[in-house]
């Protein structure tokens, strides 16, 4: 008899792609993961991982198995959801994990609507990055991620999540008062390829929508200076250190007194923002209402 729990381990290391890194999203130990490993592979009589230098990939064997989890564990979500709602679970704690943007623009505002709608729902919310908070739904740190599109992320199709469309924001360029272009109606990016550009961290999801858009226009940018907070990126901007492409939603509330904000020409580049649950738990009472409070907030905010 296969144990579920291993198999949650299994996944975990197909994702991390090494014991320690998995051992730390399980909050476990390499060892005690190793141990799981090799329990797992006794019962099913199976060689599931292979190591070496480079870390651990899933043998032939762990392939199927992997794809045999993913729909296991998404009936167990299914199954805890139903027992849930079966026992009237109509009080509890969600988890979510957002970027700051998405934390003010609809995480908040669901705050409130749950209030009023499923005052029994107490939503715990942290900042995370919009690449960081779907490993953390899938390692079951959190229960829910608000995140963005980005190079490398799960697919629409991925066995493992159930995904709802938020929202799509198209990213404005800002540019130092100053600039040559500061007095146009639109601003084509490829006229940009030879200043200086000021962006996220590669990494963070904005980063790949920045040089994706601006390789699209022909050429590759020129990063200078660096930060994750737009507050910081719009600052040096009006030091006149640099251009940038920045979400729309971040420059509300912002100071832009001394920067020329102007929409970009053709097709702006554009975030992306969706919620993600792990599949199968979409209709867990405690879980649904915040979805549909996600949605609500963000058509509400269109």
């Amino acid at each position: 008899m296969i144990e579920a729990r291993r198999l949650h381990i299994l996944r975990a290391v197909a994702d991390h792609r090494t014991v320690t890194a998995a051992a730390a999203a399980l909050y476990l130990t390499p060892s005690a993961v190793s141990q799981q490993l090799t329990a797992l592979e006794q019962e099913t009589g199976h060689r599931l991982v292979e190591r070496s230098a480079r870390g651990v990939r899933l043998t032939a064997a762990g392939e199927i198995l992997l794809a045999h989890t993913n729909a296991v564990l998404a009936q167990l979500e299914r199954a805890e959801a139903e027992l849930a709602a079966y026992s009237s679970g109509a009080a509890g704690t969600v988890t979510l994990a957002s970027f700051a943007t998405g934390i003010g623009l609809v995480v908040a505002p669901a705050l409130t609507r749950l209030a009023e709608s499923s005052p029994g729902i107490r939503l715990r919310v942290q900042d995370a990055e919009g690449d960081a908070s779907l490993p953390m739904v899938l390692d079951r740190q959190v229960d829910v991620a608000v995140a963005v599109e980005y190079r490398g992320a799960p697919g629409a199709d991925d066995p493992r999540l159930t995904r709802v469309p938020l929202y799509a924001e198209p990213f404005d360029a800002v540019l130092p008062v100053a600039h040559r272009l500061a007095g146009s109606d639109w601003v084509p990016l490829a006229d940009l390829a030879k200043d200086a550009w000021i962006g996220p961290f590669p990494g963070n999801p904005c980063h790949d929508v920045v040089v994706l858009a601006c390789e699209q226009a022909g050429f590759q940018p020129v990063l200078e200076h660096t930060s994750d907070d737009f507050r910081a990126v719009v600052a040096l901007a009006s030091a006149g250190a640099g251009v940038a492409l920045v979400p729309r939603s971040a420059l509300r509330g912002m100071d832009v007194a001394d920067v020329a904000i102007r929409p970009v020409d053709g097709a702006a580049p554009t975030r992306r923002v969706f919620a993600a649950v792990r599949c199968g738990a979409e209709t867990h009472p405690l879980i649904a209402p915040v979805l549909d409070a996600l949605k609500d907030a963000a058509a509400e905010d269109q």
